[in-house]
């Protein structure tokens, strides 16, 4: 599918797919974030936060997509993916996804609704990093994003 065709994905499903990572991010004794990478309506990568588990603050999925992304894909090919991820990314993550230049980004949970229930506020949302690089589109099947870390603790 050419980037024109991001808004035919099956956004639903893709999300879903990072709301199932962030519960096993969760489960593994980490916070409630996963992501995936779609490419042609199809996941091709996908993470889920490590950060506690790995002692390593870098291990946002976000952040560990980006990377994976550059590594594997053109910057044409890069143009052409989707990440559906569970929470807006915050400043670091949307930093590293402005050097790989994703076609979308598509969020269910804004970083706003997250100062509610962390105990930091983001300065600067993705969608100002991104400015100009990559489309930054949410909240999508927002009710559920908020379910998730409305039963994290917090």
């Amino acid at each position: 599918m050419p980037v024109s065709d991001f808004d035919e994905f099956d956004h639903e499903t893709h999300m879903q797919r990072a709301f199932e990572l962030a519960r096993t991010a969760v489960d593994r004794g980490d916070r409630p974030f996963g992501s995936v990478l779609v490419r042609d309506d199809e996941i091709v990568m996908e993470a889920s936060n490590r950060v506690r588990t790995e002692s390593d603050v870098r291990r946002h999925p976000e952040l560990q997509l980006a990377h994976r992304s550059m590594r594997e894909f053109g910057p044409d090919e890069r143009r052409e993916l989707v990440m559906y991820t569970s929470t807006e990314p915050c400043p670091m993550c949307a930093g590293g996804l402005r050097y790989a230049g994703l076609g979308r980004v598509i969020y269910s949970v804004s970083s706003d609704e997250m100062t509610g229930f962390s105990d930091h506020e983001e300065s600067v949302l993705s969608g100002e990093i991104l400015d100009g690089v990559t489309d930054v589109v949410g909240p999508i099947c927002q009710e559920e994003g908020l379910a998730i870390h409305e039963a994290f603790d917090w």
